[in-house]
């Protein structure tokens, strides 16, 4: 009120009113004394810095196991380093924006060289901490020494330190993960080379140990190469359960085929394979899912001749799914791997036959599939096919007469039995 009526008296008189000055406050004087205080105790330590440096290498020893082992390997190094730190540290205390993006990369770079050097993140946020607690007392060390009764202005700054010290911290630790993780990624892609070079049987000797490290995998063992396809995630779940818990095996996904590098056990070639089984114990294929099992090789060179052995067992795994050893079907993988013969063979043996009717073809070849699983039993074929053993024999006789070949005959028996697997194999 009393200043309304001062400014309309000023404009009756006609003169400029005159701003009363302000007096600073008793807090922002304060402030300004601690900060006085505060520059002239980081100055100090500015001039004094090895003997700061010396202090808190002497901590780091004396408190972080993960340091003290670094010391041994590179100690001018971690000592330099420290004093950069120290340097940045003290100097943003003198001018905080000048010197925060300084002071800002070379936190930066103490994160990315400790994450690669694989130091513990732990023990560098300790050392960082512990650096923050050094600075702080010899700055009250310091004004103690040359002005006591200023230590008490320090408290007015003593968030400010404890602020950049956390600060710090946090991008220390965003450094040390992100260069962990590109280190990560970069571990992994390696990982895929190798692994992709071993399945293509592309791998030279000289790359064998860093797979075997990479993969996780000795170098010299006995391998047996996992071949799956199907739609996903059904196949990577297929896959995972086809290899019994605790095998070690490493999975390389591809577009099409995913494979399992599985070290197989001395003398039990077959044991790392144990199927999630339903209670009668059989396994339960799922549909659409096809997996082909290899033979065993020895030694991580020969992983590719593993892969190849997998996709001929995958080539005659049924479509509509299930698991195919290749040791227990090699007559079939023989056909497979040549299919030209293969087909020149069910031609050769079964010509006659397979220019019948359709009907009729199919009764007589499933008739001969049919007797040859039954270990050449006429009545179990019978109870199988619904039909006498008589029938069955009837149709036995038709297709001996037709295909010009004796059931009594072993040589004969061969023939007819590869000429079937091939006719499976090439028509799947």
């Amino acid at each position: 009120m009393q200043h309304a009526v001062r400014s309309r008296a000023a404009i009756r008189t006609g003169l400029t009113p005159v701003p009363r000055p302000r007096t600073p406050s008793v807090a922002s004087l304060m402030d300004a004394d601690a900060l006085r205080v505060l520059h002239r105790a980081a100055r100090a330590l500015l001039d004094d810095l090895p003997d700061l440096t010396d202090r808190l290498t002497a901590l780091l020893r004396e408190q972080e196991p993960a340091y003290r082992v670094a010391f041994t390997k590179e100690p001018t190094a971690i000592w330099q380093e420290v004093h950069r730190s120290l340097r940045h540290s003290v100097a943003s205390l003198l001018d905080p924006r000048g010197s925060r993006d300084a002071a800002h990369r070379c936190t930066w770079r103490i994160g990315a060289t400790r994450a690669e050097q694989g130091l513990p993140l732990d023990a560098l946020l300790h050392a960082f901490r512990l650096g923050g607690s050094l600075v702080w007392q010899r700055l009250v060390e310091e004004t103690s020494r040359t002005a006591p009764e200023d230590v008490r202005l320090l408290v007015h700054v003593a968030a400010d330190v404890w602020n950049f010290v956390d600060e710090h911290c946090t991008l220390v630790a965003d450094a040390y993960r992100q260069t962990e993780w590109r280190i990560g990624r970069l571990r992994e892609n390696r990982a895929r080379l190798l692994a992709a070079g071993l399945l293509d049987g592309t791998s030279r000797i000289a790359d064998l140990p860093e797979a075997a490290q990479a993969l996780g995998l000795p170098e010299h063992g006995r391998y047996v190469v996992v071949a799956v396809t199907g739609a996903r995630p059904t196949r990577s779940d297929a896959a995972r359960a086809a290899v019994a818990p605790g095998a070690r095996v490493h999975w390389h996904a591809g577009a099409d085929v995913d494979y399992g590098i599985v070290l197989a056990d001395a003398g039990d070639e077959e044991g790392f394979l144990e199927p999630a089984a339903p209670a009668d114990g059989a396994y339960a294929p799922v549909h659409g899912v096809r997996i082909g099992i290899g033979s065993a090789v020895d030694g991580l060179a020969s992983v590719g001749d593993a892969r190849r052995f997998a996709d001929t067992a995958l080539e005659i795994c049924p479509q509509a799914g299930g698991t195919v050893r290749l040791a227990e079907h090699l007559p079939a993988a023989l056909v497979a791997s040549s299919p030209e013969l293969g087909g020149a063979l069910a031609e050769r043996v079964l010509g006659p036959l397979l220019r019948l009717e359709p009907a009729d073809r199919e009764v007589l070849l499933d008739t001969l599939t049919t007797w040859l699983d039954c270990d050449g039993s006429a009545q179990r074929a019978g109870e199988r096919l619904y039909c006498h053993r008589n029938t069955v024999l009837n149709r036995l006789r038709r297709c001996e007469q037709l295909t010009g070949r004796s059931l009594a005959r072993p040589a004969d028996v061969v023939e007819i039995s590869l000429a079937l697997t091939a006719r499976r194999v090439l028509r799947d």
